[in-house]
């Protein structure tokens, strides 16, 4: 079942026999710590338990033993996107409610809810991963509200996290200001907010590294040492061994 699901999930390409190893053992705790949820139309079997465990491991594969899915327990998984109420208030301090259409959705001390679509669409080097930004969400609230900003290791500075990541943030920002629709670097979606910004620069982190570094390079060395992970190099040296070696291209 291991080796389908390996076949299945591309950007574990390249991972040690170790490290299979140790994601393996760490998918099957999450899977006994963790409960999910399927709504009717959601085939879940343990293979595919199994296919949305390993993604979820992959950003914790080098932190150690601390607890980082800590504040939650389920997963819900709903058999399309889903219709969810929304609210924002502006700067002039105008509220506005609108129901908005997602794919995902993490809560601060509630659960994780997927699409089960895109998580069976997640898993390839296509700078698309829902379970990974949907839990990045989850790991940037372990600070309070999700800011962008998760807890830090020792060796990393906040003010230069900040300042990398916000000057990132801006560029995109501007962009969009002055061409709305333009076709940018990274989903134009990182610009939303800064916690969007941290998720999807996640995604793209294990998904498309080289389109990240490419864009914000900075960025990529930030969350390499976050995640403690150096995605880029275990691309290129698949695509090193292997030039015909299939990413998002």
């Amino acid at each position: 079942m291991w080796a389908r699901v390996l076949h299945r999930l591309p950007i574990l390409d390249g991972l040690t026999a170790e490290q299979h190893q140790q994601l393996l053992e760490n998918s099957v705790l999450f899977l006994q710590d963790k409960h999910l949820t399927a709504l009717p139309g959601v085939e879940l079997h343990k293979e595919n338990c199994l296919f949305l465990a390993a993604q979820a491991q992959l950003p914790l594969l080098n932190l150690g033993d601390l607890n980082w899915y800590q504040g939650f327990h389920e997963l819900v998984l709903y058999p399309g996107d889903f219709v969810s109420p929304q609210r924002h208030r502006d700067a002039s301090g105008v509220e506005h409610e609108w129901d908005g259409e997602h794919s995902g959705e993490a809560w601060s001390q509630g659960p994780v809810i997927l699409a089960w679509p895109g998580v069976l669409s997640s898993g390839h080097w296509d700078a698309y991963n829902l379970v990974i930004h949907e839990l990045a969400h989850k790991l940037d609230m372990l600070n309070g509200s999700a800011n962008g900003q998760p807890p830090l290791h020792n060796d990393m500075h906040g003010s230069e996290w900040a300042r990398v990541m916000q000057s990132a943030y801006d560029h995109l920002n501007q962009q969009l200001d002055h061409h709305p629709h333009a076709a940018t670097a990274i989903d134009a979606y990182a610009a939303e907010n800064p916690a969007e910004f941290f998720a999807v620069t996640s995604e793209y982190f294990f998904s498309a590294p080289d389109v990240l570094t490419k864009a914000f390079p900075a960025v990529y060395e930030q969350l390499k040492a976050f995640y403690r992970q150096d995605t880029l190099a275990r691309l290129q040296q698949l695509q090193r061994s292997e030039p015909s070696y299939k990413t998002h291209d």
